[in-house]
């Protein structure tokens, strides 16, 4: 439930797995309730995919894609729920009318606000009336969560009645820990490039998590959203490997867990006493950490001790490694920031060769 709740107030969809009866529709509606936002739910079992797509409508100015009336009461209200049920019920031409719906909000000619979420829930195709394989292109669009029994909870809730459920609270500037998020990311996946992308070779996996540039975007948002409201590591191991697959997600988690970063800020604060680790991938996710965390309030004395970081690491053996952190660094300058001249010389041919110099 942590996780789910902090996939809807990050505006990652999140498809919900699991068997007919467990709750999923109830524990939905109760954190529209939690979150205080209006929840539409729509069968995709039921709807056509003009339901989706848009209805045509002939005016004076041309046609439009008219959108139904749940998707214009959501762009009125400007935050909200789409709750779309019964996903895995839903034949193929309904599915690839929700590609756009699920991952740009485009409803017809109507784009739903940002504060809009989409949340799915489905039963295991086996275990649906009727149900289909999830198509890849719009099962890699979600966050997947496997919904677990909790038999204690329900007998409390038959007995005690059932409580609107506590959930995490995103604090309002979650998003400046997206690019951190993002860094941690790259340097895993320079460390294991094969995981960057890997295509199902069944169907069944197909329509569930795996990894592709697209589902490790969303897994460090959900990862940055984890963090920021001190979710735990459960919650974090959950929306990490229900973007990505649970093989490449505990593959990252615990090649996160071993690395042993220093603190980006400890190392901008003492830059002279900068000492590159030895292992490649923690060089480069130390690197661009810092770089990172410079860029993200870039004043002149940051500016000047992100170089003299990137310059020891050059000094000591990391040069390769320090010159793609250097890249993204002079690529972030702003106008007024000294050229630092001792510090550039390294890197100098390769900024050349970038056009940043």
């Amino acid at each position: 439930v942590a996780a789910l709740a902090l996939a809807l107030q990050a505006g990652v969809p999140v498809l919900a797995w699991g068997p007919p009866g467990v709750g999923k529709t109830a524990v939905i509606t109760a954190l529209a309730d939690s979150l205080s936002l209006p929840l539409e739910v729509v069968l995709a079992s039921i709807r056509e995919p003009a339901d989706f797509s848009g209805l045509p409508v002939i005016r004076d100015d041309g046609v439009r894609m008219e959108a139904p009336s749940w998707a214009r009461r959501l762009a009125e209200a400007g935050k909200g729920i789409l709750f779309l049920d019964e996903i895995s019920t839903a034949p193929p031409a309904v599915q690839a009318a929700l590609l756009r719906v699920v991952l740009d909000r485009v409803v017809g000619d109507l784009e739903l606000p940002p504060g809009v979420a989409v949340v799915a829930a489905a039963n295991p195709p086996e275990q649906a009336a009727g149900g289909w394989d999830l198509s890849p292109p719009l099962a890699n669009r979600f966050c997947h969560l496997s919904w677990a029994l909790n038999t204690q909870g329900w007998i409390d809730g038959m007995i005690q009645g059932w409580p609107v459920p506590s959930v995490p609270r995103l604090p309002d500037n979650w998003e400046a820990g997206i690019p951190a998020s993002r860094t941690l990311v790259a340097a895993f996946i320079r460390h294991r490039p094969h995981l960057l992308l890997q295509l199902p070779e069944s169907e069944e996996q197909a329509g569930k998590a795996w990894p592709s540039p697209r589902s490790w975007d969303m897994a460090a948002r959900l990862l940055a959203a984890s963090n920021a409201a001190q979710a735990g590591d459960d919650a974090a191991a959950s929306l990490v490997a229900g973007c990505v697959g649970e093989g490449a997600g505990l593959e990252f988690l615990a090649w996160r867990k071993a690395l042993d970063l220093p603190d980006p800020e400890a190392v901008l604060a003492a830059p002279d006493s900068f000492k590159v680790p030895e292992r490649g991938d923690q060089a480069f996710a130390v690197l661009t950490a810092v770089v990172t965390a410079a860029v993200s309030n870039l004043t002149s004395e940051r500016w000047m001790a992100a170089w003299q970081v990137l310059a020891r690491a050059a000094d000591q053996g990391a040069k390769d490694i320090a010159a793609a952190a250097a890249k993204a660094l002079a690529q972030a300058r702003k106008p007024g920031l000294p050229l630092p001249q001792k510090e550039l010389q390294g890197f100098i041919p390769l900024l050349k060769a970038g056009g940043l110099m």
